[in-house]
């Protein structure tokens, strides 16, 4: 007599566990598709466009090397030349949000909300009055008129370039060393004028602002040689109070010899003031972007400095909080050292991120759970079956009702595994399940023999039972 459970009863459960890998295959791609996206995201380079003008100036032409620099190392953060007429413009892109980053003089009219990168270079101011030139066959030296600052009262004063912050720059100086600025006339010249500038014979003392290493500057004095004699430099003694009372301008000194050094041009060091001209960046724009920018741009200085020499004199900004123009946040933290780790920048997200999965892991246990009530139900029901037929065998009257009930704790052994194996189950009531059909056995055995007939096909049924 055969049991149709036997061969039925285990369909179910096999189509169960084949949905449920199914599942689990398809959580898994999810869940690899989603890190290896998010890593994807993670590694891309930041591209940051930067204002910076005019084109061919040695601002350009240094930003456009970062930017091939940065590329060519595979950097983190990448550089997007925006090209302007010249540093006003690229404020104007700057503020109104077209770029990212601007390269811009420190005493122009920056955004509020503007913080240095890094220091490109220090303008300093050159201010120097023609000697005049000698008589052909006298031995006299001649000496300028204007000797000192305070002596330009009255006089004109020619200005290369042609931007107004350098005329605003003058004013100032002029302001602090207690001149009158109505009564010294300032004429612009711009770079391609110079030849121009030195021949005015109404010009009385000249002023560029630039780099110590400045061509413009060089060839300035040059051409005022030429025409107009040795030049006088004027110093700046009111370096220290302006630089105080308009922080953007620092004190500084002109080496000796730094423009010549035979005739020495200047003889000996002089007072001046400098303004520096930066990378600025918004406070806004992400601590990390900033602070990998500026590693690399320190991290590369030598090597731009062999390719374009202006580049030795990048300088880091100044970290104080209290500075004219702080440093932005992320490169503060670069050059002060505090840059914070990935696990340290993100370690609310990852946080967040644990306790996010370690729900979703509770609530797809609770699933589990719950999906597969009706399993452990069975179970619960197989087991009771079971201890029923240990009763049942003990009062069994012929060895036909024995050999059906061996076939009914077949298919519930059949059904048991496949709880278990479904995970609807745990090993300890696996046991249990054994320990009973170990006792049903038993209950067998013992009432074959108090009936006297012999035990059909006891192999079979013991492996069936393994």
């Amino acid at each position: 007599m055969s049991n149709p459970n036997v061969n039925s009863a285990p369909s179910r459960p096999r189509r169960k566990r084949k949905n449920n890998s199914l599942l689990v295959l398809a959580a898994g791609i999810f869940v690899f598709g989603a890190a290896a996206a998010t890593l994807y995201y993670l590694l891309q380079p930041t591209t940051l466009r930067i204002a910076v003008g005019p084109p061919g100036s040695d601002d350009q032409k240094l930003i456009q090397l970062m930017a091939q620099t940065f590329a060519r190392d595979h950097g983190s953060v990448r550089l997007s030349l925006v090209s302007t007429p010249g540093a006003v413009e690229s404020i104007a892109l700057f503020n109104s949000g077209k770029a990212d980053l601007a390269v811009a003089r420190g005493d122009l009219n920056l955004p509020a909300n503007a913080e240095s990168v890094a220091i490109l270079r220090k303008n300093v101011v050159v201010l120097w009055a023609p000697s005049g030139i000698a008589p052909k066959g006298s031995k006299k030296t001649p000496v300028a008129k204007i000797k000192s600052l305070d002596e330009l009262a009255g006089h004109r004063v020619g200005v290369v370039g042609r931007t107004e912050a350098n005329v605003k720059l003058l004013r100032t100086i002029l302001t602090e060393a207690g001149i009158k600025v109505d009564k010294v006339t300032i004429t612009q010249f711009g770079v391609n004028q110079l030849a121009e500038m030195a021949r005015d014979q109404t010009v009385d003392a000249f002023m560029t602002v630039g780099p110590l290493n400045s061509k413009i500057t060089v060839d300035a004095i040059n051409a005022t040689v030429a025409v107009r004699g040795e030049p006088k430099f004027l110093p700046i003694d009111v370096s220290e109070t302006i630089s105080k009372k308009h922080p953007v301008y620092e004190a500084e000194e002109i080496p000796g010899s730094i423009f010549a050094s035979s005739p020495a041009r200047p003889e000996d060091k002089i007072d001046t003031v400098s303004v520096n001209h930066l990378i600025i960046a918004p406070k806004t724009l992400s601590d990390t972007a900033v602070g990998a920018l500026a590693r690399q741009i320190f991290t590369h200085r030598q090597q731009l400095a062999r390719e374009l020499p202006s580049a030795s004199q990048i300088e880091k900004p100044d970290t104080d909080k209290d500075a004219a123009l702080p440093a932005h946040t992320g490169a503060a933290a670069y050059i002060d050292g505090n840059e914070r780790t990935f696990l340290e920048r993100n370690s609310d997200y990852l946080w967040f991120a644990i306790m996010v999965f370690s729900g979703i892991g509770s609530a797809w246990a609770w699933l589990q759970h719950y999906w597969k009530r009706e399993e452990r139900e069975q179970y619960a029901g197989h087991r009771d079956n079971l201890l029923d037929l240990i009763s049942k065998a003990r009062t069994a009257q012929t060895p036909e009702e024995l050999f059906e009930m061996q076939g009914t704790a077949d298919a519930l052994l059949r059904e048991a595994l496949d709880c278990h194996e479904d995970g609807a189950i745990e090993d300890g009531e696996l046991a249990a399940i054994g320990l009973a059909l170990e006792q049903f056995h038993h209950a067998v055995t013992d009432r074959r023999a108090t009936i006297g007939t012999a035990e059909p096909d006891m192999q079979r049924l013991r492996a069936l039972q393994s």
